[in-house]
């Protein structure tokens, strides 16, 4: 009804504002001009606080930044271009460690200019490298990273994207002794939700808007993600753990009994996204009713409202120190979910639930004073750790989940209008 419209118009005028907002906060703060990438580790005024750069958060912020630019009008800015071509050259320069064993393992975090400092034995910053790599040539038309062959438009990026890709599905699904994990006798392989999501977000970027026989590969690529995705429902349809054994049981003791909300409500509109993409309406309806539903009923702090870290599925006290804190990620990712959901079911209760999570977020997260986002708050709902950016938090979940909100409203407000 006319109610509604007028609550979703505000909706995304609020979405629009707050984006711009927090585009400007990271224009101003996090630009490095003397060695290229982006300063992550940002305090609550603007200033930083620790000049290291963490390889998830540089690719992620090329990557935001490149898809603002390409696919809405009023970021198709050459500063906005010009930061990201120069996260994405120092990413080029530094990112990959060649004396680790691989050609295409990446560090985790490096110095202020460049120096490998820590390395992960996990898939992330190679993800968030090809992820970066892929959407800057898709706005370059890659001349910055062309190989020099004559007419050969857009091939090296593509190509070595797609090496990557193939080496990253390798150690995911074949081997993966080259992450240089040891092997030690107690230690069962572990699926974890977080590595399937991070191939299917990969999947979903290399195959935008393309066709031909890398399309049909990961295509592939994608539907294994999505059964691995679904093996974390468990207990007949009641639960969604983070981790289960490599045959898609659940596991013991506290690790097994693990339940992350925000990841499940993540993982629930990456499923419904796919579901929608390939005309899969049981996908769709799994997404929707166990992904959403499940840590929404579990998760929500019926007290003091807001998403809960940690659970444990029988109700013990999680180990996680934070497991009660309120952060900004699962807020974000509860936004994208209920508002995809509502907008392809029209499902009055789902716009519900998104007003319910945006009152939340919109009132404990959001800084009216200096600009962007605190992440960390207490049970109670009071800021705790007051930086705005830090070795986790970047450039990322929070224009993410502006964007695709704003993107969603203007989609279901067209329909409406015509």
């Amino acid at each position: 009804g006319a109610m509604s419209i007028e609550k979703l118009q505000r909706y995304r005028e609020q979405m629009r504002t707050e984006l711009d907002k927090v585009v400007d906060f990271w224009q101003k703060y996090s630009h490095d001009t003397q060695y290229g990438g982006f300063f992550t580790c940002i305090g609550k005024d603007g200033k930083i606080y620790d000049e290291l750069k963490y390889v998830w958060l540089q690719g992620r912020q090329v990557w935001m930044y490149c898809r603002l630019y390409r696919t809405m009008e009023r970021f198709n800015k050459p500063e906005i271009l010009e930061a990201a071509k120069s996260g994405g050259a120092f990413l080029r320069r530094f990112a990959r460690i060649p004396n680790s064993g691989s050609p295409w393992k990446c560090a985790f975090c490096l110095t202020r200019d460049g120096k490998a400092l820590k390395v992960q034995r996990t898939i992330f910053s190679e993800c968030f490298y090809v992820m970066a790599m892929d959407e800057l040539a898709r706005v370059t038309g890659d001349k910055d990273m062309q190989v020099k062959q004559p007419g050969a438009l857009n091939t090296s990026t593509i190509k070595f994207c797609s090496q990557m890709m193939d080496q990253l599905v390798h150690w995911v699904r074949v081997d993966p002794s080259g992450l240089g994990k040891p092997q030690l006798s107690g230690d069962t392989p572990v699926c974890s939700m977080a590595v399937p999501m991070m191939l299917l977000c990969l999947v979903q970027q290399l195959t935008e808007a393309r066709s031909g026989e890398e399309v049909d590969k990961y295509r592939e690529v994608g539907g294994w993600c999505v059964k691995q995705i679904l093996q974390h429902l468990q207990r007949g349809g009641t639960a969604i753990l983070e981790s289960v054994s490599s045959e898609g049981k659940e596991l013991p003791g506290c690790e097994g009994r693990l339940q992350n909300p925000g990841h499940a409500l993540e993982a629930g509109w990456f499923l419904l996204q796919y579901g929608l993409e390939n005309g899969d309406q049981e996908l769709q309806r799994t997404a929707v009713d166990k992904f959403m539903e499940i840590p929404f009923l579990t998760g929500w702090d019926k007290e003091h409202g807001g998403l809960l870290y940690f659970l444990d599925v029988d109700g013990y006290c999680p180990t996680q120190l934070e497991w009660s804190m309120k952060l900004w990620w699962p807020h974000c990712e509860a936004l994208i979910a209920y508002l995809m959901a509502y907008s392809h079911t029209k499902e009055p209760a789902l716009l519900e639930r998104f007003s319910q999570v945006y009152d939340y977020t919109f009132s404990h997260f959001s800084d009216a004073e200096n600009g962007e986002w605190f992440g960390y708050l207490t049970q109670q709902g009071k800021v705790t750790l007051d930086f705005k950016g830090g070795p986790f938090k970047g450039f990322f979940h929070v224009p993410r989940c502006l964007y695709m909100c704003e993107k969603i409203l203007d989609s279901i407000l067209n329909k409406q209008e015509t």
